[in-house]
């Protein structure tokens, strides 16, 4: 799960590491490495103080990073800064050019080449950020914003300060959203009325018994982890004022946005994919872009998607010709455990044959709150501050029902070898701090999914088992893929997508609606998942090809880690610098 929500600058904030090393063999130019490194510091400094949530969920201690003084703040709402935007990346991409890229270490010459990417990709997407959608079932601000509230560390007094001052700037921030939102109506941009019934919906789900909201008690319980640095007198006022924020502030800004919301609904004069819009299908293109980190049209993504669907459709054939009762096995076998701790224990043993050990580190397990439920994925992971990786959360949503090896899988995608491990592993590898600024869901969820689809033959089960439960799972997510981009590039209709879902004995029609409104609400969202998955294969090809005999799985994994999050065009040219380390 990801700890941002909007482009400040044109920079999307994930999350990485500190120091910046470089790679043996290169000694080059010390005055210049220097000067670069304080330049993307400053950079660094400059867009990460930008958003107090984002730095807060970025740095444990900003100070410690030249941080001191920042203004208490959500950020900017993209669609009001294109301007501002695009002169602060003509200014990055003028100073870049100062740079003797060859006098840099080769971890500074990627950290150049991503930023420049950035910024070439960002400053061609120009002018059709009409279409971007601030509030979205799962991915919105509205959605994240309780998740990342209730998560939100006290380390010192100065953070429950400014963990209060932003619950009581949620009410402005929520006005300028709607106002985004009227915008968006007059221009026949604003969203289909089931998407503004789903928002409705989960907004009211959250304003649902406010005396018991969970971020009272939540924020009671790190109040009371905050021992010896308060007095009690001190604990028990920011527990009251906690309390009169979320009660007189937090709440009602969540029912002015249901209310707003609901007057707004019917204005929309769109209830397909993005193409549908003015610009639209422009849009779409960058977002897929920006999304997957991947340099593949959404025309070559289509073809790859259903080149890799037909392997799997024919090798679960022939899974299921060669083993008449495979399909009654798939639905009795049994696994030791169904518990997540034990999960995430066995799969760091099954796992270190393929991949580097990671760093010891904490975890915790959760479950996610009643009233977020419905609109969460049955898993996620919160990411830690890239100079704390200590600090590691899973949620597992407990009424989406994953069991067996569903449900470990989806706990290898969200903790070992996935997320979590992607995550330290990158930060205890010396990337440079601005690198956090700079990465896709694509690589994220990418990896995610592609070492989920590894975790399958690590369970304890029939190996025939595993493969067609394996493939089946590829296979379906290639369809959401192929619908994804059919809905918002080719206009396919509700209609269309029931013909092609049909074309694989899938006929509910009631569930081929859900699938066809949940990816017009957020689109791109499976091909971060998928087309990622897809882009590590061909990673992996690449190098298989490059490397011959000498390639094995936990070399690839390890060059991988210590590169960190880039796009994939970047990640193949300087796969061979750092896999001869």
């Amino acid at each position: 799960m990801k700890k941002h929500f909007f482009k400040r600058s044109a920079v999307l904030l994930s999350i990485i590491l500190s120091i910046e090393t470089g790679c043996a063999g290169n000694s080059g130019n010390r005055q210049t490495q220097q000067a670069f490194t304080d330049y993307t510091d400053q950079v660094f400094r400059s867009e990460i103080a930008a958003s107090t949530l984002n730095m807060h969920y970025t740095l444990a201690h900003p100070e410690n990073y030249g941080i001191n003084e920042y203004t208490v703040t959500y950020g900017k709402i993209s669609q009001n800064s294109e301007e501002e935007t695009s002169i602060i990346l003509e200014n990055w991409k003028k100073k870049l050019g100062e740079f003797k890229k060859k006098e840099l270490t080769v971890s500074q010459q990627m950290t150049y080449d991503i930023m420049i990417d950035y910024i070439e990709n960002e400053l061609t997407a120009s002018g059709t950020d009409d279409c971007e959608e601030i509030l979205r079932p799962s991915t919105g601000f509205q959605s994240q914003l309780p998740v990342l509230l209730a998560e939100y560390t006290f380390y010192d007094e100065r953070d429950i300060q400014d963990y209060l001052k932003l619950i009581s700037y949620t009410p402005d921030f929520f006005r300028q959203i709607i106002e985004v939102e009227k915008k968006k109506s007059q221009q026949g941009l604003f969203m289909a009325d089931f998407a503004a019934e789903d928002i409705v919906k989960q907004c009211n789900n959250f304003t649902q018994d406010p005396e018991h909201n969970y971020l009272l008690s939540t924020f009671d319980s790190r109040i009371g982890e905050m021992s010896g640095k308060l007095s009690s007198e001190q604990a028990e006022a920011y527990k009251v004022q906690n309390r009169q924020l979320v009660l007189e502030q937090l709440i009602p800004a969540y029912e002015y946005m249901a209310q707003e919301i609901t007057a707004l609904k019917g204005s929309g004069t769109n209830s397909g994919g993005l193409c549908g819009l003015p610009g639209g299908k422009e849009y779409y293109r960058s977002l897929v872009r920006d999304v997957t980190g991947s340099d593949l049209s959404v025309e070559e993504m289509q073809r790859q998607t259903e080149l890799k669907r037909d392997q799997d459709m024919k090798d679960l054939t022939k899974l299921a010709a060669e083993n008449a009762d495979l399909s009654e096995k798939c639905s009795n076998y049994q696994l030791s455990t169904e518990d997540p701790e034990l999960i995430l224990e066995d799969l760091q043993q099954k796992m270190k044959k393929d991949f580097p050990a990671a760093p010891d580190v904490g975890y915790t397990v959760k479950s996610v709150h009643p009233s977020l439920e419905e609109y969460t994925a049955p898993a996620f992971y919160l990411t830690p501050p890239i100079d704390d990786i200590s600090q590691n959360c899973i949620y597992i949503n407990q009424s989406k029902g994953d069991q067996k090896l569903k449900l470990y899988t989806t706990i290898a995608h969200e903790g070992f070898p996935g997320h979590l491990y992607q995550n330290v592993m990158e930060r205890s590898s010396g990337l440079s701090a601005i690198r956090s600024l700079f990465g896709s869901s694509g690589y994220a969820e990418g990896w995610a999914t592609y070492v989920e689809m590894q975790s399958f033959y690590y369970a304890d089960v029939d190996p025939k088992i595993a493969a067609y439960l394996q493939k089946n799972q590829s296979a379906l997510l290639s369809l959401y893929a192929t619908a994804d981009m059919g809905i918002h590039y080719d206009g396919w209709t509700l209609r269309d997508a029931v013909d092609f879902f049909g074309g694989y004995q899938i006929t509910n029609k009631r569930v081929i609606k859900e699938i066809y409104q949940l990816i017009i609400e957020e689109p791109a969202h499976y091909l971060k998942y998928y087309i990622g998955y897809l882009e590590f294969l061909n990673l992996k090809k690449y190098a298989m090809k490059k490397y011959g005999d000498e390639f094995s799985n936990y070399k690839f994994h390890e060059s991988l880690m210590k590169m960190g999050a880039a796009p994939f065009s970047i990640l193949k040219k300087y796969l061979p610098e750092y896999w001869e380390e």
